[in-house]
């Protein structure tokens, strides 16, 4: 198992968020399994300015340092009209890193952004909780037996809504049948670990009648898209039917405020923008994999435990380049970690697979009173 770098007080830290869903729960969780899950799933690890899933560099400018993803498809057939002009065959970093070169990372992150990519400046983003507001009336209750309607994938959102099932929680894994969760294209284990708990539920979402009934009827709802995505349906907070202590999670790359709410982010760039990253002879390094994914599902896992606790009615944001920045950047406390492979969870439902339950669930939750 190829271990990673990881800053031992990162680790006593995220240990002590993982304490507090434990408090409020009494479901024991591993930090440190949370963070090194996949990089074990996977046996990947960093490699310098490269992220350990590859996707993902640091790209030195002529003034800081940038973290440039190209995750995607659509990313990679961006680049021609990033560089204004064609790059040789193959591999497109060289082209990208001699462009970025000659550039500020004011004007890289700039012209990035403006055609959509995913890219962070080096320590760009402060610390800053998450932001909390009012939005249905208090209703306190147990964890266990709640509905959870999580509308998120990759890693951030999904961590969240499987560790609320692990505490008890009934969750409906959201799907667009026309864009599944990505992680269904990669390995099978992860998909399994983030969603095996979950029922599946697949739909349409320019048809959004059905997950307004769903989201009608949730306790929780997660969600990690940009917030005008879901407005635009009519499925954001403030278009449903108010539900008494329902809680509203926002998972966001850099927030909701301005600009920022338009830009992509993965889980690595994330935690660069937070400037939690690594140094080798001054120069920065990636620190474990995605590190902001996993950081920032477990801190809203927490935060969603608490917030139902006092009765929740609650919109809660988190940005994951704010919570990367509360975590201190790595350096001489840096510790080799061997990754810990999770426990087996029940193997990844097909997409759509629990539809017919899912709608009489919701059903059911309609008929009775809140």
């Amino acid at each position: 198992m190829t271990p990673l770098a990881i800053p031992r007080v990162l680790l006593r830290q995220a240990q002590g968020v993982a304490d507090e869903f434990t408090a409020h729960t009494a479901v024991a969780v591993d930090a440190t399994e949370l963070l090194t899950g996949r990089a074990a799933l996977l046996d990947i690890a960093p490699h310098g300015q490269s992220s350990a899933g590859g996707a993902t560099l640091l790209l030195a400018t002529q003034d800081r340092w940038c973290a440039l993803t190209l995750s995607r498809a659509d990313d990679i057939d961006m680049i021609p009209a990033l560089l204004q002009q064609d790059p040789a065959e193959g591999d497109v970093w060289p082209a990208i890193r001699s462009w970025a070169a000659q550039r500020t990372a004011a004007e890289v992150a700039e012209r990035t952004r403006l055609l959509g990519l995913p890219v962070a400046v080096l320590g760009e983003t402060a610390p800053k909780p998450p932001e909390v507001k009012h939005l249905a009336p208090r209703q306190a209750g147990p964890l266990a037996g709640m509905l959870v309607a999580d509308l998120s994938s990759m890693w951030a959102g999904p961590l969240c809504g499987q560790l609320l099932a692990r505490a008890g929680a009934t969750v409906v894994k959201v799907e667009s049948r026309n864009r599944p969760d990505g992680t269904r294209a990669g390995s099978a284990e992860f998909f399994a670990w983030m969603n095996g708990e979950k029922l599946c539920y697949a739909t349409d979402f320019d048809r959004p009648h059905d997950v307004a009934a769903l989201l009608d009827v949730a306790d929780v709802v997660i969600e990690a898209s940009r917030p005008a995505a879901l407005a635009r349906r009519g499925l954001g907070p403030g278009a449903v039917t108010v539900r008494p202590g329902r809680i509203w999670l926002r998972i966001t790359g850099h927030g909701t405020d301005g600009e920022k709410a338009d830009w992509v982010a993965f889980g690595d760039d994330a935690a660069v923008s937070g400037g939690l990253v690594g140094y080798r002879e001054g120069t920065p390094v990636f620190v474990g994999d995605a590190i902001a994914d996993p950081l920032t599902g477990l801190h809203a896992a927490a935060a969603v435990a608490a917030s139902r606790e006092r009765g929740g009615g609650e919109l809660i944001e988190f940005s994951m380049a704010a919570v990367a920045a509360g975590y201190p950047p790595g350096g001489g406390d840096d510790v080799e970690v061997i990754p810990v492979r999770p426990a087996a969870r029940p193997a990844g439902s097909e997409l759509g697979a629990d539809n017919e339950a899912v709608r009489r669930l919701v059903a059911e939750r309609a008929a009775a009173p809140c």
